[in-house]
């Protein structure tokens, strides 16, 4: 949840009605995550304490939590306490942004005056303590009108005197700054008797220093539209630093965001474009509008000593563009120039560092979404006047150009020929597309193709063999994997990380898909290699996976996820046997990360391309891919069922991979009494820790589906503490989650919920987004049961939205049969029918769970029927579930079917 004290008091963007309540609410959130005593809260909601004043409290909180469902607030002995992170709080938020260097981000966060419509004792004191968090925001990051205001309120202040004056002084308003600062002085006399303090006072010398008007920095034609934050970042950093560099991609915008903190920059500046030359002291010359002669009063001078003297006594601010194709030069010369000539600050852009002692580097990366959006908007309609499009399609656009500024912009001004819509389907051949930019550019600037070819060209043959072959990866890659599958060293590959041909995120690299496309037409065929590797690892991972290092490995293999695709996929069409190996690999990390769709839709596809039988060698691989596929199959399913039983009964030894067993049992269901498919299952259990935590986890399952819940439940608890002492989370939480099903069967829906939530906490460590949604429709359910109808809601609808990101229909379908019982309580049996029909149509038919599923959705038609007063109808449904759950062996369901049969006879 998100709560709100920077304006009106709000969680999740809506008010709390109740005055009390709101006040309350306020001061939980103002010490969020910390326990606030009673006599606290008291003294801060009553002038005059009541009598009882501690029950009062008390009425107030369970109020609280009756409006607004899913609020936690505990209760201690010494007091309460309001459960939220600090990014879920807008106080705690802002201040970590300001605290970051993030100011203008966390003045964004203020809606108004802190705590705007509370009114209560302890409010003056706490608005005037966030009030100084709003200053400290405005004096590190604020715009001119975000200070005029605030002075307004605080015309005492003169730290926000002194910030305002600089701002306008930046603006080049020197003549304003002087006025702001004499206002200053006289409201400072009249009403404190004092001068202005050091503060006020440097900030107003720094005015009268001002020197001449900028020079030679470059008129621009166009708006500067999503930098604002990099914008006053570089500013500050060019003010307290010598030099500064701005590197990345070619187009991402150095050059522009250069220029528009030159136009900012009191005093002197020089705009030097290197691109055009490989004299980097005569353009220096030239930028600064020196001649050469004339410097000095005699003898044989060089152009770099010229520089140097007419740069000697200047306070001027130096702002060299494209050094990257004169990198050692530049580096020469501004390293001189900067030891010789103390008053000189550079601002430099170019595709690698210049590598000078004492540079500060600052990369310009692709724009986010917002920014991007808006920048296209704004050159679209540039030319085309009153062009329209929907923002999620343009930021789509802006995504796949990898947020790069240039090809946004020459995308943008193809919309007066082109729709949109043919725009986002030409970007596959995004460099024939953005052929034609403004005829004034640079001709490196010209066309998408020659910004990367401009950094192409720049690279040695090394560098561009590494680039090409870079390109193999998908998403991209750890340094083992570039250095195994690539045959690279470190040295060229950090190379083309200082050269912004990769970028460096964390631990992996990763290229750009404007550039990898370029690189790519380069490439050689590295794609078996590629897929082999990942093999490796994804064996070598896996019994990592059932143990301690679950989180590590799993989190290794997500980083890879989409290589992991992208191998299963190239295998597919070009190694059937790879693809089976790679699939049987990745079956643990798929089930246990919640991807079974994912992974039924990839499997599916390499049993459609291996045919019928297993090649030679490859059966329990195959056998595994049948298992895995049957989440997404459709029609009947048996002859899949009897081939894996029959590949499978052939295994002397346990699999390879342990999950085959368990996901065996799944898609059989219960057995019979004396089932010697069972007995089979049991043989194949490998001797190790996990597959006995499994083995008790099944056999309480079995027990449970037989009807012996209090058997079922022991072995389950024993299966939940040995996945447990093994370090195995999904096996853990799923024996939580099946004791969460049987508490709820009992009616305990406390126990129920203990539970889940346990489960659900082991999920969340996983990242398993389909489990997740599972663990959620359990907990609505238990909701339900104790009668919080808001809060049952609030779940389903939570569990359908992680269901549908995961596309995991089996799941929605759990979604809507949850709402459909939710509608029949509370008497809208139409919504209930409806709910019904869309867990049908969500249902793929042939397996063991969307007919298990089926069975539940005709119970609950049954009993949709039955409250309207349709007992034939609801027979009918009733008897479906019967069959359904005699043919699956489905003890516990069955006997409630027949429950409801014999309630429906005698009514």
């Amino acid at each position: 949840m998100r709560f709100g004290v920077l304006g009106p008091v709000l969680v999740d963007g809506v008010e709390v009605a109740a005055p009390r309540q709101r006040a309350l609410l306020a001061m939980l959130v103002l010490d969020a995550g910390r326990i606030v005593g009673h006599d606290q809260l008291i003294g801060g909601l009553y002038a005059d304490p009541p009598a009882g004043a501690a029950n009062a409290l008390q009425s107030q909180v369970s109020r609280l939590r009756r409006t607004v469902p899913g609020l936690v607030i505990e209760h201690h002995p010494a007091g309460y306490r309001l459960v939220a992170g600090p990014s879920e709080v807008d106080h705690l938020h802002c201040a970590g942004l300001l605290a970051a260097g993030r100011a203008a981000q966390a003045l964004a966060l203020w809606r108004g005056p802190a705590l705007a419509d509370v009114d209560a004792p302890f409010v003056p004191v706490a608005r005037q303590n966030l009030t100084e968090v709003l200053i400290g925001c405005a004096v590190a990051g604020g715009t001119t009108k975000d200070l005029r205001e605030l002075l307004a309120q605080h015309p005492l202040r003169e730290d926000l005197r002194a910030a305002l004056m600089r701002s306008l002084h930046r603006d080049g308003r020197q003549g304003e700054a002087l006025e702001v600062f004499a206002q200053g002085r006289e409201l400072l006399a009249d009403e404190l008797g004092v001068d202005p303090s050091p503060v006020l006072a440097a900030a107003h010398l720094e005015v009268l220093r001002a020197q001449a008007p900028h020079r030679g920095v470059p008129a621009q034609l166009t708006s500067f539209v999503g930098r604002d934050e990099d914008l006053r970042r570089v500013s500050k950093w060019v003010r307290d630093n010598r030099l500064v560099t701005l590197i990345g991609p070619g187009g991402t915008g150095k050059t522009r965001l250069a220029v528009e903190v030159a136009h900012r920059e009191p005093g002197e500046v020089a705009f030097v474009d290197l691109s055009a030359t490989t004299d980097v002291a005569r353009a220096m010359l030239d930028g600064l509008g020196v001649r050469e002669a004339g410097l000095l009063s005699g003898g044989p001078v060089s152009v770099e000593e010229r520089l140097r003297a007419a740069l000697a006594a200047r306070d001027v601010v130096l702002v060299v563009d494209n050094c990257e194709h004169v990198v050692e030069d530049a580096a020469r010369v501004l390293g001189s120039v900067l030891a010789s000539c103390p008053d000189v600050r550079v601002l430099a852009t170019s595709r690698e560092p210049l590598g000078i002692t004492g540079e500060t580097l600052s990369p310009v990366t692709a724009l986010d979404d917002d920014a991007a959006t808006r920048l296209f908007l704004d050159r679209a309609q540039a030319v085309k006047p009153g062009f329209h499009a929907d923002a999620g399609v343009v930021a789509e656009v802006c995504r796949r150009l990898d947020g790069i500024a240039l090809a946004i912009e020459l995308a943008a001004a193809r919309v007066r020929t082109l729709p949109l819509a043919e725009i986002t389907a030409r970007l596959d051949d995004r460099f024939r597309l953005l052929s034609k930019g403004s005829r004034t550019a640079a001709p490196r600037h010209r066309t998408l193709h020659a910004v990367v070819e401009w950094s192409w060209d720049l690279l040695t043959d090394a560098e561009r063999d590494l680039a090409a072959r870079f390109t193999v990866f998908s998403g991209g890659a750890g340094l083992d994997a570039v250095t195994a599958v690539c045959g690279s060293d470190v040295d060229t590959l950090t190379s083309l990380a200082d050269k912004s041909l990769v970028e460096v995120v964390d631990d992996r690299y990763r290229m750009l898909d404007t550039i990898r496309a370029f690189c790519a037409t380069h490439a050689p065929d590295l794609a078996a290699t590629h897929a082999r590797w990942f093999l490796q690892r994804a064996q070598q991972a896996e019994p990592h996976l059932r143990a301690h290092g679950q989180i590590e490995w799993l989190a290794r293999l997500a980083a890879d996820h989409d290589n992991l695709v992208a191998a299963v996929t190239w295998a597919t069409c070009h190694d059937v046997r790879l693809a089976l190996e790679l699939m049987a690999a990745l079956a643990t990390y798929y089930w246990f990360r919640g991807l079974r769709t994912e992974a039924a839709q990839q499997a599916e596809a390499v049993l459609h391309a291996c045919g019928e039988t297993p090649p030679p060698g490859h059966e329990q691989e195959y056998a595994l891919c049948l298992l895995i596929a049957w989440p997404v199959a459709t029609g009947d399913q048996s002859a899949r069922i009897r081939q894996a039983d029959a590949l499978l009964d052939r295994l002397v030894d346990p699999p390879r991979y342990p999950i085959m067993t368990m996901m065996w049992g799944m898609a059989l269901g219960a057995p019979r009494g004396d089932s010697q498919v069972w007995h089979r299952r049991n043989r194949l259990l490998g001797g190790d820790p996990w597959s006995a935590a499994l083995a008790l986890v099944g056999d309480g399952l079995v027990a449970r589906m037989a009807g012996d819940q209090t058997a079922g439940a022991d072995l389950l608890a024993q299966g939940a503490a040995a996945f447990t002492r093994i370090g195995d989370r999904w096996g853990a939480a799923l024996a939580f989650n099946q004791l969460g099903e049987i508490a709820l069967a009992r009616g305990d829906a406390a126990g129920a919920l203990a539970h889940i939530e346990r489960g659900r906490g082991l999920l969340d460590e996983l990242g398993a987004t389909e489990d997740t949604a599972e663990a959620v429709i359990g907990r609505a359910q238990a909701a339900l049961l104790a009668g919080d109808l808001d809060g049952a809601r609030t779940d389903f609808g939570l569990a359908l939205t992680l269901a549908r990101r995961a596309g995991a229909l089996v799941v929605q379908a759990g979604a809507h049969l949850g709402l459909a019982g939710l509608a029949r309580v509370t008497g809208d049996y139409a919504t209930a029918r409806e709910q019904c029909d869309q867990a049908w149509e969500r249902c793929p038919g042939g397996w063991y769970g969307p007919d298990q599923m089926r069975c539940h959705i005709a119970v609950e038609r049954g009993r949709v029927a039955q409250a309207e007063g349709d007992p034939v109808l609801a027979r009918r449904h009733f008897e479906e579930a019967l069959r359904r759950a005699e043919g699956q062996r489905d003890h516990v369901t069955e006997t409630a079917v027949r429950a409801e049969l014999a309630a429906l006879a005698v009514t």
